[in-house]
């Protein structure tokens, strides 16, 4: 069953959408008094959906953003347990922590690959290749013998699960149409961007429970019953023909966004004027020059160049990836600032910095009737404006601040990503063919993933920077750089081309 008849599909006991056609598709019969025949695995998940009571898209929609959930959880899981980890392995904190950079970078930088292939040979077989092999070394973490295999292992896991994201987005993007896209991408956009902070929150009581290998080992089989519901219930994406892998351009993208990452990401260790620093940054732009060369000359590119000169691709992805640059930041300052600054317990800040994503996570699923309203424009600069207005009175945050105050500016920056994010992600979705709605979602995710990793980078390191101003003063300092990242994310969002309202 083609994916575009599963958009058809009829939703049995969906009442809202009875317009629909059947959720069966017949096969053509070759004479008019012939009997059309009804593919056994249809007509059960026919009886299935009729039984349970949920349509085939919802269902769909369920299996991808459980399984992307499932993957992006565990990115962050062990952030506050570093030491935990450390210890058990006879390392040390700093090496252990290549354990949650390193499958950050392979999260963002392998997905444009992944996006491509699923767009050349179907994203049934990318979504599911993923998930198995995030789930494969997701084992193979859990009987990591030292620090070195542990970290090559989350590495590999994260560089599987990258497939998963930009595979369920093209799929969301063919089963609703343009004027359905921003509710079920909200959806979308709380597991991507929440996940991973529900892991750090989540993070400390789980391993303190059960432990982290037994964490990993639980993830296993989780992924496993995905690959099998999720090989049975998606339907297959059209395949591009005579159409070739650009090798060059992936693994020079790859190779590119890695080298700048790594010295966005070790700057603050390594020193941001130090030898190594620009040596490895220089080395990165050299080979993302060659990667640009090598696409204008690609009969078929790994990344269209051209979209880029397209306003509703180019300022929806800039706005996303400085007001990320924002909220990636003071999601690594202000549990900081807490604990350094103003001496709060880890119990106290636990119960404040979940704030955040339980407003995103409330906020993400109405995005959709906020762009609808207002339109998608309008939606990603409020929502920049929210984060910025978030950092400014962050900044404020002295040894005077009440918890309602702390509470409430960091609920801003969950509910300004929580709105902007589904917005300007359908129009990123609306801008390109079906045909590239993979590619655009992994460059999407790995532009968030450079704005997340330089705003975290660089934040820390206007801290470090003006520590002998005070320690609390510093904080604020940091902070104010990340209102001014969500400022320009203000008029980025601001020069999208106008969508319509839905009153």
């Amino acid at each position: 069953m083609s994916l575009e008849n599963s958009r058809n599909a009829n939703d049995t006991n969906d009442a809202n959408n009875t317009n629909k056609s059947s959720d069966v598709t017949f096969l053509d019969a070759g004479g008019v008094d012939e009997v059309s025949v009804i593919p056994w695995s249809l007509l059960l998940r026919q009886k299935l959906v009729q039984r349970v009571g949920v349509s085939r898209r919802k269902a769909t929609l369920g299996v991808l953003l459980g399984c992307v959930f499932t993957v992006s959880f565990m990115i962050t899981l062990l952030v506050v347990s570093l030491k935990t980890v450390a210890d058990d392995l006879n390392s040390t904190t700093g090496v252990i922590s290549w354990a949650i950079t390193a499958p950050m970078l392979a999260f963002g930088v392998v997905g444009p690959a992944f996006g491509k292939v699923g767009d050349l040979w179907g994203h049934k077989r990318v979504f599911v290749g993923g998930l198995f092999i995030a789930g494969v070394f997701a084992i193979c973490t859990a009987l990591a013998w030292d620090a070195p295999s542990m970290i090559i292992f989350r590495t590999l896991s994260a560089a599987g699960g990258s497939a998963l994201g930009p595979a369920a987005m093209a799929y969301i993007n063919r089963m609703f149409d343009p004027s359905e896209r921003v509710r079920p991408l909200g959806y979308w956009s709380f597991v991507t961007a929440g996940a991973p902070e529900i892991g750090v929150v989540a993070g400390v009581p789980l391993v303190s429970i059960f432990g982290w290998r037994t964490i990993f080992l639980m993830q296993a089989p989780l992924c496993l019953i995905g690959c099998i519901v999720a090989w049975w219930l998606l339907g297959d994406t059209e395949r591009r023909k005579n159409v070739k892998f650009d090798v060059q351009g992936a693994l020079s993208l790859g190779i590119g966004s890695v080298l700048i990452l790594l010295a966005i990401n070790r700057g603050p260790a390594w020193g941001f004027i130090s030898a190594r620093t620009l040596s490895v940054a220089l080395l990165g732009v050299v080979v993302l020059i060659y990667f640009v060369r090598v696409e204008k000359r690609a009969s078929d590119p790994m990344l269209p160049l051209q979209w880029f000169r397209t306003r509703n691709v180019a300022f929806p992805v800039a706005s996303q990836a400085l007001t990320n640059f924002a909220y990636m930041g003071g999601f690594m300052i202000v549990p900081q600032l807490l604990e350094i600054g103003l001496g709060f317990s880890t119990s106290h800040i636990g119960w404040l910095i979940i704030a955040r994503p339980l407003v995103f996570s409330l906020v993400a699923p109405f995005s959709g009737r906020i762009a609808m309203r207002f339109g998608e424009r309008n939606a990603g600069v409020i929502g920049a404006i929210a984060v910025m207005f978030s950092m400014l009175l962050l900044s404020q945050v002295d040894a005077g601040a009440s918890d309602l105050y702390i509470a409430f500016g960091l609920s801003l920056s969950g509910m300004g990503l929580g709105i902007a994010s589904p917005a300007l992600t359908a129009l990123l979705a609306n801008s390109v063919d079906v045909a590239d709605l993979g590619v655009a979602s992994a460059v999407q995710q790995l532009l968030n993933q450079m704005g997340a990793v330089l705003g975290a980078a660089v934040m820390v390191g206007v801290h470090e920077a003006t520590i002998s101003s005070g320690i609390v003063k510093s904080f604020s300092y940091a902070l104010l750089a990340g209102a001014i990242s969500s400022a320009i994310g203000i008029f980025a969002a601001s020069a999208v081309r106008r969508t319509p309202r839905v009153l």
